[in-house]
């Protein structure tokens, strides 16, 4: 269900959460990181979503960061502990849920909003979009996960540098060093990040559970076990409905229809 602060609606199998702060270009406090987690959960549950697409209200942010009004009325390492662990774990819940999850970067990403980014599966960005990690200007650094996505996404030096100086990149770059998966005119943003998301939705959502799941453990795997990891998980596949009826489907030459089983 929608509140003010975060939206959400749903576009056939695709949900939408909407970060709707505009006037503070989507900072994050912690009553809104609820309000998010509450949404994902919503959609997480909901069998007839089959992506899931983040954004920010508005021209000027996806999310901008920590709202900062916020953080420096607190005090004492419980305080700030608190608002860091809401952070992680909504950056986590993107990163591990069973659901395709699609960044669409209207325009800043910073801090915690960048961190979010580096969450999601697929980042489509604005062409005036840019991130960054400026936590440094602050005397902070990165605490909801950029320290370790970002090196893990990019190369190290190239890492280091955007958190050492805290200065932002431009989409193109971000493209170009692997972090984005590429940059549309802003005005076609959303139809282009919702017509790759029916093109993932159209696919068996047992599938790419299955898929998802595969990647992100194996990921953490050394390759030795990964790739039997792999074989496990695709041997369980062949015995489902999907498979059988996407089978079916290319030697009658039809479309499939999937149902998840």
């Amino acid at each position: 269900m929608s509140q003010p602060g975060v939206l959400s609606e749903t576009r056939g199998p695709v949900g939408i959460v909407t970060v709707n702060r505009p006037e503070v270009m989507n900072a994050l406090d912690l009553a809104h990181l609820a309000l998010i987690e509450t949404a994902l959960t919503a959609m997480e549950e909901d069998p007839a979503i089959h992506v899931i697409v983040l954004t920010g209200a508005g021209e000027r942010a996806f999310v901008a960061g920590a709202d900062i009004a916020d953080i420096e009325t607190r005090d004492g390492l419980a305080s700030y502990g608190e608002f860091l662990e809401a952070v992680h774990r909504v950056a986590r819940r993107i990163e591990v849920s069973d659901k395709p999850t699609i960044a669409a970067v209207n325009g800043l990403a910073l801090g915690g909003g960048a961190e979010l980014v580096l969450a999601a599966d697929i980042r489509i960005l604005a062409d005036g979009a840019r991130i960054g990690l400026p936590e440094i200007k602050l005397g902070l650094f990165p605490g909801a996960g950029g320290t370790q996505r970002l090196p893990r996404q990019i190369p190290l030096c190239r890492a280091k540098e955007m958190m050492f100086t805290g200065e932002p990149i431009g989409a193109d770059e971000a493209v170009a060093l692997g972090l984005a998966n590429r940059v549309v005119p802003a005005d076609r943003l959303m139809d282009e990040v919702m017509a790759l998301a029916g093109r993932i939705a159209e696919k068996s959502p047992l599938t790419l559970k299955m898929l998802k799941r595969t990647i992100l453990r194996g990921l953490d795997m050394p390759l030795s076990a990964a790739l039997p990891y792999e074989q496990a998980m695709a041997a369980l596949l062949f015995d489902s409905e999907d498979a059988h009826e996407g089978c079916r489907a290319f030697l009658e030459r039809r479309a499939p229809g999937f149902v998840g089983r």
